[in-house]
């Protein structure tokens, strides 16, 4: 759902099958799109109209749905995370490797336009190396409709599998892609919400560099505030709605009314938003490097350099996650992968279960299947 208005506004995709267990969304999509819907992952893999698959179910299932596609000869594009557990993200990427398939892991926060943007200025050379990165996001996650494994850990539940993956995947990006080591302390506070809500962790990089990540999903403060009232999928947002994911779980009896609470925000039961007039964001990030400090904004990064600060726009064409389809196609059409392939997403996923292992050992936890960032064909909105 969160994908699709950049979808409908990018004519270079056709949507030609679909694949759920709810009728209600084979009935929509049959009616909005005129495809084909199946019931079985491996009917849609078996479309020979399907040229690749976007695989958004939930984080456990990735792995065996992965694997049918790659079987099938499909390209790949899997939710983050890549997967729950280290060893299945392993069998994915080898799977789509020997099918010879591209496996992409997004739409992750690190497609975003002005992410993207600071990179490209980073690659250029013209503000030097990047020295130290800090990241921060304060939501209501914690409080939005969730079924039950949603608030286990071992399920891929929390802030770590679905937030810090997002915020791991920006900073990884930025900083080069080669973390050494993950130092980190999480929190954990609330008995009706038994998971992670919070984090904070320090990151090493090859070279020198580092950076600070920390993200509460307690619904509190909120830190679009200095993202001039901009929301993370880059819609506008109310000041005055503030406290509105508490006050609705409040309303809520039991764990089947709240899953059916989240169920009721999925295709074919509600309406699907038009393109957000800005790019998504995962709160403030400044990145300083050599030749200044770069403060990544919804819209644009600001340089602020030695002797003045200049802002740098970044174009939003065809909705705020075009730059994902932007990087499938090339990936399908001319074997161009971007960063952020499975391997990149197999790295990811081992930060975050380091920022879990750090935390519980309240030690160092080395990194060990890390990559560098790509130096090229970075998925852009072209």
């Amino acid at each position: 759902m969160l994908t699709l208005p950049s979808i409908n506004a990018d004519d270079r995709v056709q949507l030609v099958a679909a694949c759920a267990p709810r009728e209600s969304s084979r009935a929509a999509f049959e009616q909005e799109f005129g495809g084909r819907t199946y019931q079985n992952v491996e009917d849609i893999c078996a479309d020979p109209d399907v040229e690749a698959v976007y695989i958004a179910t939930p984080h456990q299932m990735h792995v065996d749905h992965v694997e049918i596609a790659a079987k099938a000869g499909k390209h790949v594009l899997v939710e983050k995370p890549l997967a729950i557990h280290l060893e299945d993200g392993i069998k994915m990427v080898e799977a789509c490797e020997k099918a010879g398939v591209q496996l992409i892991v997004g739409p992750s926060h690190s497609f975003d336009g002005a992410v993207m943007l600071a990179h490209k200025i980073i690659q250029s050379g013209d503000v030097g190396n990047v020295r130290m990165i800090h990241a921060m996001n304060y939501t209501d996650f914690l409080y939005r409709p969730r079924r039950p494994e949603e608030l286990v850990t071992e399920e891929g539940g929390g802030v770590i599998f679905s937030q810090a993956v997002h915020q791991l995947d920006i900073v990884r990006l930025l900083g080069g892609g080669m973390m050494k080591t993950i130092t980190a302390a999480t929190g954990n506070w609330d008995p009706a919400r038994p998971t992670e809500g919070a984090y904070s962790a320090l990151a090493t990089f090859e070279g020198g560099a580092f950076a600070s990540l920390t993200y509460s999903g307690y619904a509190h403060f909120d830190s679009d505030v200095w993202q001039g009232w901009v929301g993370e999928l880059g819609y506008p947002k109310d000041p005055e709605s503030y406290g509105q994911a508490r006050k609705a779980l409040t309303k809520v009896s039991s764990p089947e009314e709240e899953s059916a609470l989240k169920s009721g925000r999925t295709y074919g039961e509600t309406p699907a938003r038009p393109p957000a007039p800005n790019h998504e964001h995962f709160g403030p990030i400044i990145v300083s490097c050599d030749g200044g400090d770069l403060r990544i904004t919804p819209n644009g990064v600001w340089l602020h350099g030695h002797f003045e600060q200049k802002y740098i726009p970044a174009p939003l064409e065809m909705g705020p996650r075009a730059g994902v389809n932007s990087a499938l196609i090339k990936a399908v059409r001319f074997n161009a992968p971007p960063s952020q392939t499975g391997r990149w997403g197999l790295a990811t996923l081992e930060a975050c279960h380091a920022i879990l292992q750090s935390a519980e050992a309240a030690a160092p936890v080395k990194l060990l299947h890390q990559i560098q960032t790509q130096k090229t064909n970075i998925g852009g909105n072209s």
